[in-house]
């Protein structure tokens, strides 16, 4: 009795699978994609620039979205297992007197992308879209014919009382699940 008692205890302890957050009304769209012994990933967060953000951008404010990409096997009985993670930061900074945006992207902390440019929404772009076909697993070892999902956490920083981004806790959060195939 004690043992069936303790399982119930567990299971309704392990996390419900992956999802929006609840009323944040904010999703990462996920799409993996096994190919050559690599996944490949690709996502972005569908999310309009809105007037306190773009104010926090044009006061010069490094603007820095970090995007956690876990790769997950489920499991039936216990916790789901991460088998791989990566982390994905993009970043925007605004020159009030160049009038420039300067973006860049890292990847595991190495510095991925930078550049510099004059729009708005190649900068916008550059914090929510523009990833895709990332290879951030390679040579992680997955079982053939077997199911893993891929699960994309967002936050953003900076964070203050006065400046109040439109979500709470992990921004927004997105997962897609796909069977590897040898």
């Amino acid at each position: 009795m004690l043992s069936w008692l303790a399982l119930a205890v567990v299971l309704s302890m392990s996390p419900a699978p992956p999802g929006p957050i609840a009323g944040s009304g904010q999703t990462v769209q996920v799409i993996p994609l096994a190919k050559d012994g690599e996944v490949y990933v690709s996502f972005k967060l569908e999310e309009a620039l809105t007037d306190e953000i773009r104010a926090a951008i044009h006061s010069g404010l490094t603007i820095k979205f970090v995007y956690k990409v876990d790769l997950r096997r489920s499991s039936a009985v216990w916790l789901d297992r991460t088998i791989a993670s990566a982390v994905v930061s993009a970043t925007v900074r605004y020159d009030t007197l160049t009038r420039l945006y300067y973006i860049s992207r890292t990847l595991d902390g190495h510095i991925e992308y930078a550049d510099t440019t004059v729009s708005e929404e190649t900068a916008w772009s550059t914090l929510t879209r523009d990833f895709a076909r990332l290879s951030l697993f390679r040579g992680t070892p997955l079982e053939a014919n077997a199911e893993y999902y891929v699960r994309v956490r967002a936050n953003a920083s900076p964070r203050n009382n006065a400046f109040v981004w439109p979500w709470q806790g992990d921004d927004a959060m997105g997962f897609a699940k796909f069977t590897f195939v040898r």
